[in-house]
């Protein structure tokens, strides 16, 4: 534990406040050591009261609040008598209790909270040395007995303490005027009343009060007289803006070793806040009952937000930001032990603990696959947004729990619709996949589509996509009866918006029909018809010297089905049991087959028709034309459907 704070001491570190009131320096050191106090009894002020404010931008760096003297020491002045190094305590009655308690409290509640009661030494202490989350800290101080507690505050830069009422304990012993505080007038202010308290000075033969306002211009306060207040109003121009500095000092014709004062500043009605505290610790002095928290990541790197709270004065736990996960407690220097990776137990003095946490984190999987006839076929390189990143397919990407909606990226040739969002959990992969559904078309080209008997034309089948990345694909042709091809009928590879697929044949095309064309896995399907010019015809005449004259001509056409042939008879007699002879063209795997026969003719004929072989027996015609039609079956080329017919009776 440290030396007593001795009076050699005490007036080296208030010449280096003095110092520091003169120098730009001074705004991080506000005060040097002017002592706060806190009153136990007979006190307008039950509590004293100093806020912190943390940014956003500050949030999780050290805070760094200290304090000098935060006990009551018996040695400073009691009975009367005043002690080596004193300071300003001061107890009234004797042997009587006499406690100091400081809290801080923030958003989530209590921070941390200390007592000390009665000693015999001044002693430097770590309040909290850790960061907090962004927001508001109250420090309280309260004192418990008749009597009075003097001690300074410091916090680490850039926070300040700040409050509208505090109260100083001046002593006979400062040589130089110290600041108590300083407060920031802004443009707004102009127009208004400033007013600027103080209470219990106790008269002005025992201390002098001012201000120095922006430009360096001092002006005196009126000091207050004992139990009363006394108020100084300035209205604010715009010369008076910036900071104004408060300071004290005791007047050697002061009666008191120290003197409890209270400030308290209003702008009108509505108090006001300035920053007070700070203090600069003597070089060959060291903090006791230090206590330093560390909070970092596996890698050793702080967590922000995350701070630790104390459990008495032996206990101290760190405090996660949501979500993060205890890994470890260490106790670096100091005496205690770890009770858990939350808890370690340590015994006052010079301690620093580390606790290691790490932040819930998961996976999330993207990949992609492009649906294509039945298959899902592996995308690489496909860009995709999450969690406002951009990466490409297939990726694996470390998340925080939670659900994460995967943006993907359109591509030609295909449609997609936004996957459902990828749940990540802690230790675990979620999964995500992008389903392209891909566009393909397929084209069969039948040039020339009009032609002659058994000549050549040229299938081209075509499958296309506008979908950049490659896909497999196989083409076939399928030719009816009478079309024929040496080349081959199918071809396998693979097409893209770069290259498509294509099966050129050349075919014989012996009746008009249609072909068809395939694309596997896709089963698309085209067809491509060809037509064939009539296949041609045959005719017959036959005179009877002395009789009847008649003729037949034949015409065979092609059509969707077969052939249609028609048999035209003209004759200038009535004539019996007519013979029309049409053989039927032989040879083909199949034998040739007629349709259903169909005669239209004079309507007082009785043709009544019927087969005999290769003969149409018509039983009676009467002069005039008779059409007779019929569908002819063959698979023999057109070039050998016409047969010769032949004319008897």
């Amino acid at each position: 534990m440290p030396s007593l704070f001795s009076a050699r001491a005490l007036s080296a570190a208030l010449a280096l406040a003095g110092a520091l009131l003169l120098s730009p320096a001074a705004a991080a050191q506000t005060g040097g050591i002017l002592p706060l106090v806190s009153v136990g009894e007979k006190w307008p002020q039950a509590q004293e009261s100093y806020e912190i404010r943390v940014s956003p931008q500050n949030a999780g760096r050290p805070l760094g609040l200290e304090v000098y003297s935060p006990g009551f020491n018996l040695a400073d002045y009691v009975d009367g008598r005043r002690g080596d190094g004193y300071f300003g305590d001061e107890l009234y009655k004797k042997n009587e209790p006499f406690e100091t308690t400081f809290t801080l409290t923030g958003p989530g509640g209590t921070v941390t909270e200390r007592r000390y009661g009665l000693g015999r030494e001044h002693t430097w202490e770590g309040l909290f040395a850790g960061g907090l989350p962004a927001g508001t800290y109250t420090l309280k101080v309260t004192s418990k007995g008749d009597g009075k507690n003097s001690f300074a505050l410091r916090v680490a830069a850039p926070f300040v303490l700040e409050t509208s009422d505090f109260s100083v304990n001046a002593r006979s012993t400062d040589a130089e005027p110290l600041l108590a505080a300083r407060l920031n007038v802004t443009a707004d202010w102009v127009g208004k009343t400033l007013n600027l308290l103080n209470y219990d000075v106790d008269g002005p033969q025992e201390a002098e009060l001012w201000a120095v306002q922006p430009g360096g211009a001092r002006v005196n306060l009126t000091p207050s007289d004992n139990g009363k207040t006394a108020t100084d109003s300035f209205t604010i121009t715009p010369a008076l803006v910036g900071e104004w500095g408060l300071y004290i000092r005791v007047l050697p014709t002061t009666k008191q070793y120290s003197n409890a004062i209270r400030y308290s500043f209003r702008l009108g009605e509505q108090a006001v806040r300035a920053s007070v505290g700070g203090f600069t610790l003597p070089d060959t002095v060291k903090i006791a009952n230090q206590l330093l928290v560390e909070v970092v990541d596996p890698q050793g790197r702080p967590i922000p937000g995350a701070s630790y709270t104390l459990v008495g004065d032996s206990v101290v736990r760190p405090v996660l930001p949501a979500g993060y996960l205890p890994v470890s407690s260490v106790l670096v220097t100091g005496t205690g032990n770890m009770v858990s990776p939350t808890e370690v137990r340590y015994q006052p003095g010079f301690t620093k603990v580390r606790f290691v946490a790490r932040a819930p984190e998961g996976q999330l999987q993207v990949d992609a696959v492009a649906l294509y006839g039945g298959q899902r076929l592996p995308l690489s390189g496909v860009p995709f947004e999450v969690a406002g990143r951009t990466l490409t397919t297939p990726a694996t990407v470390p998340l925080a729990p939670g659900d994460y909606p995967v943006t993907p990226t359109p591509i030609p040739g295909s449609t997609v619709t936004p996957p459902l969002p990828g749940r990540v959990s802690d230790g675990a992969a979620g999964r995500v996949t992008i389903e392209y559904r891909v566009r393909t078309d397929l084209t069969l080209v039948t040039a020339p589509d009009i032609l002659n008997v058994c000549d050549v034309t040229q299938l081209t089948a075509l499958a296309k996509t506008d979908f950049p990345y490659r896909l497999p694909g196989r083409l076939n042709l399928t030719l009816p009866t009478g079309w024929t091809s040496d080349y081959p009928l199918e071809v396998a590879g693979e097409f893209s918006a770069a290259q498509p697929l294509r099966l050129k044949v050349p075919v014989r095309v012996c009746r008009t029909d249609t072909a068809e064309a395939t694309l596997d896995p896709a089963a698309l399907r085209v067809t491509g018809q060809a037509r064939v010019r009539n296949p041609g015809g045959a005719n017959v005449n036959r005179t009877v010297e002395g009789g009847a004259r008649a003729s037949l001509q034949k015409s065979v056409e092609a059509a969707a089905q077969g052939y249609q042939v028609t048999l035209v008879l003209t004759v200038d007699s009535t004539l019996e049991n007519v013979r029309l002879t049409d053989p039927l063209p032989t040879g083909g795997a199949q034998p040739a087959v007629r349709g259903p026969l169909q005669v239209q003719g004079p309507s007082l004929a009785n043709t009544n028709p019927r087969f005999e072989g290769d003969a149409i027996v018509l039983t009676r015609v009467i002069p005039g034309t008779y059409t007779l039609t019929y569908t002819l079956f063959t698979d023999q080329p057109a070039d050998r459907v016409v047969t010769p017919p032949d004319l008897g009776w």
